[in-house]
């Protein structure tokens, strides 16, 4: 059984779930993503938190929204991430 290029490459993808906090850039918003972890030598319970840039190429996420990003091939310096859903729909 053979593996087409789109099959192999899906396993490898880094799926997020985080809140948009900004949406001024064209095709751009910035996604803040909240990680609870145990912290490995004193055991407390520690909430991280990054933000990432994703491309959203129509520009239907504002700020507020709730979205999933989906790690892709770089498309700038900064932006690795693309918006997938939106507030629980699914988008292209």
């Amino acid at each position: 059984m053979t593996k087409t290029k789109s099959e192999t490459t899906k396993k490898n993808l880094k799926i997020l779930d985080g809140v948009v906090v900004s949406d001024k850039m064209q095709k751009t918003a910035v996604v803040l993503v909240k990680r609870y972890i145990k912290h490995p030598k004193y055991q407390k319970f520690i909430t991280l938190t990054k933000k990432y840039k994703a491309h959203d190429e129509i520009n239907t996420a504002k700020v507020g929204d709730k979205v999933t990003i989906e790690s892709c091939r770089p498309l700038s310096k900064d932006k690795s991430f693309m918006i997938v859903e939106v507030n629980g729909k699914r988008i292209k």
